[in-house]
């Protein structure tokens, strides 16, 4: 589960932050002491998603979509109704991709 955080995201402690080229089209960001997943990154237009338990406080979240949904198992099923995108809709609607 991720919050998209949008690209207006700043950092304490940048020194602390590793970051891994993970496809052609996004990159992920981890504490180099601890090995946490911080982020997931669209290299595109630096659109950043964070781990919902990253914080501890905060508004009421709400569950309102799932991305890559062709290749989610058939057992994985959510009881709320969501916003669901395949890859290339999310592709086309978010950027990166080819």
């Amino acid at each position: 589960m991720s919050l998209d955080c949008g690209n207006n995201v700043s950092f304490e402690g940048g020194d602390n932050i590793s970051l891994f080229d993970s496809s052609a089209w996004a990159e992920r960001g981890f504490c180099k002491n601890c090995g946490t997943h911080l982020f997931y990154r669209l290299k595109e237009n630096h659109h950043y998603y964070m781990p919902a338990d990253l914080f501890d406080e905060g508004p009421v979240l709400e569950f309102d979509s799932q991305v890559f949904i062709e290749e989610k198992p058939s057992y994985y099923c959510f009881a709320n109704t969501t916003k669901n995108l395949t890859g290339a809709e999310c592709f086309a609607e978010y950027g990166g991709g080819e």
